[in-house]
């Protein structure tokens, strides 16, 4: 019997992942699953960085005593006033203040009421409410009424603080509202939004800021000396900037920058500025039309370009890298003009060293003036050099993390000048994770410009991210684009790649039906290009099918029919793949014995080959299959090696599956309590992603509360 060990042992504090990928999800579910409401990941914390705040005590005040005064039905609170005025960063202000009362958690959502692509769906953003709260990614509904449904099911017994930013109609609103009394939705729009005001919603408007608090700005902004010998000045400015926060903001960064520059010739140059503007910008419009216009006429071609161009990224993040390839210039001289935006207060910086736009508005702006000072021909140039950076970066993150699979296509753009590279594994899934909401766009932005190739090579090139992280939601989106592309350009191969990518996504899903059909018309592409080791590849995955229907005895057939042919053409690695697939299968039949010859047979098979994931997989598998051979010393090796090496990868697929391997042992040994701390930690890193593994982990870890 081995020594039991503490739960530090085999547990880390690096996590760096959230969601579960496909491995060993279709192999080994004992039974019916049964789900219940005890939620194992942290409550969602989803409030943007907490702002700096200028003046508006009277109204957090009367915040303050609407909550107070509340009744026994849910508070909306709807933050209205015109653009540019600062509900963004009072209605987050104040979300900080009261969010300790909020024990279930913050809820926030851009609704992106003026953005250029239109306002967000409701839908959309139930379901990513619906995930952060629990709910298993299988188990959201397609229907934007059932989803609000059960998101008012959900939310019913909560206390739960929603940030709904920047609204464009009270449909828009309806559906994402809790109904717990104990919650607060807070939602800020420049429209009035009769509708929900009609439905018991309480309006707060928000004022241009008095002469007293657009003085704090500056002062707050430039030092109170500053402004000691140029109040004059500086009580124009104020006036000129029509007293909104943003066109204030904007003023200071551009005297900010240049510290010997009297206030009197921005006062001037502003209003030069307002004079010249047509008369179809009147008002608040007009004071932020001319801070923008004034920040953007002051800085350097160079970073006005740069500026202009931004307005094309289509994620709301970008790097310098993405930017310096966007504008066709060098990774230094990005990062000096990106500098410059900043201080401009264009651009804000953001934690993990890439950069957004400071506000909705300044997108738009950027965007409008793309359109009218650079050429349409310009513009879809940048366009064609950020996607093809995109794509030589993803493919280069891939050959690191996949050195095994060579010769891919990857070449449906030319190589930019300068392409990010990583010191290894590690660094590369970072990469790929980091800038998965913009390669995911670029996919879908490829399409859209008929750039077919690179929409779904850069589709296909995201798999190994998929292969380790998970994101099932996303993940049918990407590839399903990737599939549309790849039948658009006419490439039957691309189209054959796409089928096994959707099908094992829907496998891990336990959508056994779709997968199969995706897999049979992959099957019937490769029969017909002559494709022989695509085709068994296409018969193994079916294997995997079969299991997942629990039809054991032809998985089990499809899989040892699949390792023969993998080696009798001489392909290791597949052949590795095929009778690890096999041992999965194995198991759910208790043949852990059996399951022990064909795993030490992959993992001699993997020896040669340079794939460090695979051979990791291969411990886990042997970890099962000699927990349940009663081999428990081995097991435990095994898990523990698998565990650390996973970890290092910052794998969260294969660090779930190793520590779920470890807490079934521990189930083994009697040790109930250990198992379900270890369960725990797994479904941390799996998150509620609604595969056939987490459905898995959580019936076990259910168990103990029954």
């Amino acid at each position: 019997m081995r020594v039991n060990r503490n739960l530090s042992e085999i547990i880390h504090n690096d996590v760096t992942g959230v969601i579960h990928g496909p491995l060993v999800q279709a192999r080994d579910v004992f039974g019916d699953v049964h789900l219940h409401g005890e939620d194992s990941l942290p409550k969602p914390s989803q409030l943007p960085p907490k702002p700096r705040l200028i003046d508006r005590e009277l109204v957090i005040a009367e915040l303050d005593g609407l909550r107070e005064e509340r009744s026994e039905s849910p508070l909306t609170v709807l933050i209205t006033g015109p653009a540019g005025v600062g509900k963004s960063t009072l209605s987050l202000a104040w979300a900080y203040m009261i969010s300790p009362h909020f024990s279930d958690g913050q809820l926030y959502a851009d609704l992106s009421g003026d953005s250029r692509v239109g306002p967000a769906s409701p839908r959309a953003i139930l379901g990513d409410f619906l995930h952060s709260l629990g709910v298993p990614t299988d188990l959201i509904p397609g229907d934007l009424a059932q989803r609000a449904a059960l998101y008012r099911t959900v939310t019913r017994d909560q206390r739960i603080l929603v940030l709904l930013d920047d609204a464009m109609t009270a449909a828009q609103v309806r559906p994402l509202l809790p109904s717990s009394p104990a919650s607060i939705t807070l939602v800020t729009s420049r429209y009035r939004l009769a509708g929900l005001l009609m439905q018991g919603a309480r309006s707060v408007y928000v004022d241009r800021f008095d002469a007293e608090a657009s003085l704090a700005l500056l002062r707050d902004a430039l030092g109170g000396e500053r402004l000691e010998h140029q109040q004059e000045a500086a009580t124009e400015l104020v006036e000129l900037c029509m007293r909104l926060p943003l066109a204030l903001s904007l003023a200071a960064a551009r005297l900010a920058a240049r510290p010997s520059w009297p206030l009197r010739e921005m006062v001037t140059a502003l209003a030069e500025k307002q004079k010249a503007l047509t008369a179809l910008t009147i008002g608040d419009d007009m004071a932020l039309n001319s801070a923008l216009n004034l920040s953007y006429r002051a800085l350097r071609a160079d970073s006005a370009r740069l500026y202009r161009l931004l307005g094309l990224v289509p994620g709301d993040r970008f790097g310098g890298d993405a930017a310096a390839a966007l504008a066709g210039i060098s990774k230094m001289e990005s990062r000096r003009l990106l500098g410059e935006l900043t201080d401009a207060n264009l651009l804000t910086d953001i934690a993990d060293g890439r950069y957004r736009f400071h506000h909705t508005l300044v997108r738009m702006h950027a965007t409008q003036l793309a359109e009218a000072e650079d050429q349409h021909e310009e513009r879809n140039l940048a366009v064609q050099r950020l996607l093809a950076w995109y794509l030589a970066t993803a493919a280069r993150a891939e050959r690191r993390l996949r050195p095994y699979r060579t010769h891919l296509p990857r070449d449906a753009e030319p190589p930019p000048a300068e392409i990010t590279d990583f010191g290894g594994p590690e660094d590369a899934l970072e990469w790929l994770e980091a800038e998965r909401t913009n390669l995911s766009a670029a996919v879908t932005l490829a399409h859209e410009h008929g750039r077919e190739a690179t929409a779904w090579q850069l589709a296909d090139s995201m798999w190994a991210l998929f292969l380790h992280m998970g994101h099932y939601m996303e993940r049918i989106e990407v590839e399903q684009t990737g599939l549309a592309a790849a039948r658009s350009c006419g490439d039957a191969h691309a189209e054959g790649k796409m089928l096994n990518r959707l099908g094992l996504t829907f496998n891990a899903l336990g959508r056994h039906d779709e997968a199969a059909a995706r897999l049979e018309e992959a099957l019937t592409i490769w029969r017909r290009l002559g494709a022989r080791e695509r085709e068994i590849g296409s018969l193994r995955r079916l294997g995997l099918v079969a299991a997942g229907r629990g039809d054991l005895d032809l998985a089990i057939a499809r899989l040892t029919d699949a390792s023969t042919a993998f080696h009798e053409l001489g392909s290791d690695r597949k052949t590795a793949l095929a009778l690890i697939d096999l041992a999965g299968v194995l198991l759910t039949q208790e043949r852990g014995l059996d399951a022990v010859v064909h795993l030490e047979r992959a993992r001699r098979l993997l020896q040669s080959v340079d794939d460090s994931y695979n051979r990791t997989r291969v411990r886990i598998f042997l970890g099962y299959a000699h927990a349940d051979s009663g081999n428990y010393d081995d097991a435990d090796r095994e898990l523990r090696v698998a565990l650390e090496e996973m970890s290092e990868l910052g794998s969260s697929a294969g660090r779930a599956a190793a520590l779920e391997g470890l807490g079934r042992l521990a189930e083994r040994e009697g040790h109930g309590g250990e198992a379900r701390r270890i369960y725990e930690t797994a479904l941390e890193a799996i998150g509620q992603d609604g595969s056939i593994g987490y459905f898995r982990i959580k019936a076990r870890l259910d168990a103990f509360a029954d």
